[in-house]
């Protein structure tokens, strides 16, 4: 007979305190947020090809967002101030209409671990509202990234402004932020290519790099990278950050790969410098250890000396020939493009100092000479009013120092007026003259006193030259 086999009681399910005690990895939660028209049409298109990321277009306008992406969460604010229209170009309205919509931004951006804000730059809603959804963002506690472009030179210089002072705002509210100016297009594409196509090659290559930099976080690898290697390099404040991904076959495929991952046409710097580098080689199986030696080793010269540089290797069949490299850089050198304040200070110095020192001195010399000049003709004045004057008194009053050639000849010039030779009744009364007569005599007055000054004022050898030539 065959035995009996004994009934153990085995669990179907497993018991609640083990699930308890197993240990729970959080997931990653990434957001890409689209504020504007142009970042808009950017999160729009990028939604239909990354995967594993949540996305959001920002508008205040009502037509903008009907056109957006299905897949992207569609956000309207500012309806008290635009009333479903754009801002007109008035970063201002972009900014009062996202400020008094915050605590549904909050709502929007809770519980993210990484938001990558992308926007237009130059437009209203790009440049006003981008800078506050940034604060709330890093606020909350939120790893925050921007990619932002600027406008074309064809757009003209009140635009750019309006994205250089964007730019100042956002620097202070970012981790790390990547600039591309739409003048890049022009390197990548035909001059003749349609103008939706030339924006859609951004698009792609934006798309295709934060593909990159998804999969980078998401997927295990031989040697992983995770969140907390991201975390490690954005860290910071206002950093510069340079991100590409591309994929190289053929036979020089890792000196290929190096060329174009560390030359993108599409920003006006490079990772000189970076302080902080996460790197990503994804291949097949056969991917050799010389390879990924020589391109790590070109991006480490290329970075600071003490920079933070984590390094991934994952492998893939879908990857057959293909090096697929993913680089992101933050804490790059300098770019040109921030408006510097000082600059402005000494160029408004040079222009304003040489007008003061042109202007004041004529000025001074000039008042002078002509309060000189009225007080001694007062003084004139006032001796020909008096109602007795003796001959004796004038001769004293003429007498003047021995007039040399130039002031003979002056005098000369001038006609001999006859004065009253007794001090009778009659010549009493010819004293007494009107006011236009004492008007006409002060201006006489007032010529020879400024011709005696300009002639002492001559120094003693000028004055003996002068006498010798004549």
């Amino acid at each position: 007979m065959a035995k009996k086999l004994r009934k153990t009681n085995l669990p179907s399910k497993p018991d609640e305190e083990q699930k308890k005690e197993a240990p729970s990895v959080r997931k990653t939660k990434i957001r890409v947020i689209g504020v504007g028209g142009g970042g808009s049409s950017i999160v729009s298109e990028i939604a239909s090809r990354v995967e594993k990321a949540s996305f959001v277009v920002a508008n205040t306008d009502i037509q903008a967002l009907r056109i957006a992406s299905r897949k992207a969460l569609r956000f309207q604010f500012g309806q008290n101030f635009t009333h479903g229209l754009g801002t007109g170009m008035n970063a201002e309205i972009g900014e009062i209409s996202a400020q008094n919509e915050k605590e549904k931004i909050k709502k929007l951006l809770e519980g993210q671990d990484l938001c990558i804000i992308v926007a237009c730059l130059g437009g209203g809603v790009g440049s006003g509202a981008a800078p506050v959804f940034a604060k709330i963002s890093k606020d909350l506690g939120n790893l925050t990234y921007g990619i932002f472009t600027l406008p074309f030179k064809f757009e003209g210089d009140r635009k750019m402004e309006i994205a250089k002072n964007a730019l100042e705002k956002l620097k202070l509210k970012l981790n790390a932020l990547s600039i591309i100016p739409n003048e890049k297009i022009f390197q990548i594409i035909d001059k003749d290519t349609p103008i939706r196509a030339a924006l859609s090659a951004i698009n792609k290559n934006l798309a295709d790099s934060l593909q990159g930099l998804i999969e980078m976080i998401y997927q295990p690898g031989l040697i992983n990278i995770d969140f907390a290697d991201l975390r490690t390099v954005l860290q910071g404040q206002g950093r510069l950050a340079y991100l590409n991904t591309i994929e190289v076959e053929g036979a020089n495929r890792s000196e290929e790969s190096i060329k174009k991952v560390l030359n993108s046409p599409l920003y006006p710097y490079s990772i000189k410098g970076a302080k902080g580098v996460l790197l990503n080689i994804a291949g097949e199986k056969n991917l050799g250890l010389s390879e990924i030696s020589q391109i790590s080793k070109s991006i480490s010269e290329l970075s600071n000396k003490e920079a933070k540089i984590i390094f991934g290797i994952s492998q893939n069949k879908k990857y057959s020939g293909i090096i697929k490299t993913t680089l992101l850089a933050a804490g790059c050198g300098p770019l040109k493009i921030f408006p510097g304040k000082v600059k402005r200070i000494k160029n408004r110095r040079k222009k304003v100092v040489p007008k003061k020192a042109e202007i004041k001195p004529p000025q001074k010399k000039r008042l002078k000479s002509k309060s000189k000049v009225k007080r001694k003709t007062r003084k004139i004045i006032k001796k020909q009013r008096k109602p007795k004057i003796t001959n004796k008194k004038k001769n004293k009053a003429k007498r003047t120092p021995k007039p040399e050639v130039n002031q003979i000849k002056i005098l000369a010039a001038e006609p001999k007026k006859e004065e009253p030779k007794e001090s009778s009744p009659q010549s009493f009364f010819q004293i007494r003259r009107n006011a236009i007569q004492i008007k006409k005599e002060t201006e006489r007055a007032e010529k020879e006193m400024l011709e005696k000054e300009e002639f002492w004022e001559i120094p003693a050898f000028l004055r003996k030259k002068k006498f010798s030539i004549q």
